[in-house]
């Protein structure tokens, strides 16, 4: 199969995993993504609504993306940005037809189950390189650009950064621990710890094998 084509299937199938995934994450109810986490401490405390609010984050880290390293922007970041939001609809309302009143135990089994998705999805168009989402850019240049800190530890910060911030910002809008958990909870710390792990992991065994003579992160 011709490079290109494949680089585009890696990239169309690792979004439309991602989506599957936040999906996912929404029907379990126990804490979404870390930047997630974020936009949810943002739209708490920012009085506009929150697809206004999602494009305006996602402006300011495109520009960041463009400034420092404009090859993390491409097909990919724009079928995520277009995309994504209709295949976490789709997901979740799948979840909810097949598993309605899920107990608590299966919705920790699909939550574990949508964290090795998002990490696989993640690893496929990274891998790709024909763009990623925006947030996912920043910890990719930020590792790419020094060589101290490897990218499992660069995604992790960022990942702990977003959750510190949506944890804060979600306290000082007065919200209960009840609405708190409900965005921030064992899913976001499981992701937050384990997320750049598991990409590595994936990178390694399966995305880069897929791409041979694709450097390692």
């Amino acid at each position: 199969m011709n490079r290109l084509v494949k680089r585009i299937l890696m990239s169309v199938f690792g979004v439309a995993l991602c989506g599957i995934s936040v999906g996912m994450f929404k029907f379990a109810a126990l804490g979404v993504d870390p930047f997630q986490s974020l936009m949810s401490g943002l739209d708490a405390v920012i009085p506009i609504r929150f697809g206004t609010l999602y494009v305006i984050v996602n402006a300011v880290l495109l520009i960041f993306a463009l400034v420092f390293d404009r090859k993390k922007i491409g097909i990919a970041t724009f079928i995520n940005l277009f995309l994504l939001g209709y295949i976490v609809e789709f997901s979740q309302g799948v979840c909810e037809k097949l598993m309605p009143g899920a107990p608590l135990w299966l919705r920790i089994v699909i939550l574990l189950i949508a964290i090795v998705i998002l990490c696989l999805s993640s690893s496929l168009y990274f891998t790709a390189d024909l763009g990623v989402s925006t947030y996912d850019a920043v910890a990719l240049i930020w590792s790419q650009r020094q060589s101290k800190i490897k990218f499992a530890f660069c995604r992790v910060i960022c990942d702990f950064v977003c959750v510190a911030a949506g944890v804060a910002l979600l306290l000082i809008s007065g919200q209960d621990i009840e609405q708190i958990l409900g965005s921030v909870g064992i899913g976001t710390i499981i992701t937050a710890f384990f997320m750049g792990p598991l990409i590595s992991f994936f990178n390694k065994h399966i995305s880069q094998k897929l791409l041979p003579d694709t450097g390692s992160n």
